[in-house]
């Protein structure tokens, strides 16, 4: 009996750059057995590095400088360029042609993100009360311009029709953790240490709709920014955890940002440089203060550590039991990070999630390479318990070379 065409194995390549800006994660990826219970296997993966300037240009963006329409239009095309030579790389990498893939999932890069106004809850459909702002998210990195230098059709924009179904627009990724990492006998808790810290949690022998999903604040976004304030910019983020391991948490900064009500506020919520990027470091982190570098930094360590282990205690224990931890993103490098988290979490076993078939630095891409193959046979891939959209959607917009 042949395999239908949903079944055949294919190649398609999953193309993100994250909240850290620091360059495009490519990730080739075989995936086999129908849409709806992939298989995926990682194939090649690479992480090309922004031009210095087109990253600065990206942080002024981000941080919310002063720019033109026409500079984030230029921008857009730009990166669209880049996407698409880290698509060509990574196939290179892999011994395969552009011409030979199914698909590209590109997520783009992020340079605003609101997920809901400030009552969590979506306005769309609804004129937002007066003072609050519409949700909305934008990411750049033009596919027309990926699919024109691959030969590939591209799926884009993933996040955006989420929102227009009332939800946050994230996190995206916990329907591929569901996808892979569930277990018939364990809880399971999928932690992802981007610049934001996420989580999917997938209870022993979960339905879709059992699954819980939100980002519970920063992962190495402020102490990556701490790390290039102390250093000049000469170094971009904490190595193994070594320069935490060498301070002390300083109370009062960690007091002060621990009680953030983002914190409080119950899923589904998400978040970005928006809540957590240069203005939060510097209200609470750098104001006024002459504290060591390794004081701030393991501060910032103890905030990532803290919040995610809160928002488990405080949103997730009470509904689900959880026997496993796996964690991915550049986070899971952070050694000093994991044995806090590891001391805050007892009688929960914390694993990376190279040990599963899912290396750590390429989960990310692999799971948007995974939605874009989802997109393209016609299935959802957000999860509204998890966002809080009204309805499944499939997601992105397919451009075709």
């Amino acid at each position: 009996m042949s395999k239908t065409k949903a079944q055949q194995s294919r190649l398609v390549v999953g193309l993100i750059s994250g909240t850290s800006m620091d360059g495009i994660d490519a990730a080739l990826v075989r995936i086999a057995g129908p849409a709806t219970e992939p298989r995926a296997r990682l194939l090649s993966f690479t992480v090309v590095p922004y031009p210095p300037a087109i990253r600065q240009r990206l942080m002024r963006v981000a941080d919310g400088k002063p720019v033109t329409a026409g500079e984030i239009s230029e921008l857009n095309y730009n990166l669209g360029e880049l996407f698409g030579d880290a698509a060509i790389e990574v196939c290179r990498m892999g011994g395969v042609t552009p011409g030979r893939l199914a698909g590209i999932g590109s997520h783009g890069q992020t340079i605003f993100h609101e997920g809901g106004p400030a009552a969590g809850k979506s306005n769309h459909g609804n004129r937002p009360r007066q003072g609050e702002r519409w949700a909305s998210t934008l990411q750049i990195g033009e596919p027309a311009v990926i699919a024109a230098k691959t030969g590939a059709t591209v799926v884009a924009n993933f996040r955006v029709a989420d929102i227009a179904a009332g939800g946050q627009g994230a996190p995206l990724v916990p329907l591929v953790d569901y996808l892979l990492l569930r277990d018939l006998r364990l809880g399971t808790v999928a932690l992802n240490i981007g610049g934001i810290a996420n989580f999917t949690v997938i209870p022993a022998h979960a339905r879709p709709r059992d699954v819980l999903g939100f980002d519970t604040g920063p992962g190495n976004m402020v102490m990556d920014a701490l790390v290039r304030h102390a250093t000049g910019g000469r170094k971009t983020f904490d190595a193994g955890g070594r320069l935490a391991s060498k301070g002390q948490v300083i109370q009062s900064i960690l007091s002060a940002a621990g009680g953030l009500p983002y914190f409080r506020r119950k899923p589904p919520k998400s978040a970005g440089r928006e809540q957590f990027g240069a203005d939060f470091v510097e209200r609470y982190f750098l104001q006024g203060r002459g504290a060591r570098a390794a004081d701030l930094v393991c501060t910032a360590t103890e905030l990532t550590a803290q919040t995610v282990s809160g928002a488990l205690r405080q949103f997730v224990f009470p509904v689900t039991k959880t026997d496993r931890l796996i964690v991915s993103g550049g986070g899971a490098h952070n050694g000093f990070l994991l044995k806090r988290l590891k001391s805050l979490l007892p009688g929960i076993s914390v694993h990376v999630s190279d040990e599963f078939g899912l290396p750590v630095d390429a989960k990310e891409a692999i799971a948007f390479a995974v939605l874009a193959d989802r997109t393209m046979h016609g299935l959802a891939g957000n999860l509204p318990m998890v966002t809080g959209a009204r309805k499944a959607a499939i997601l992105g917009a397919v451009t075709r070379a």
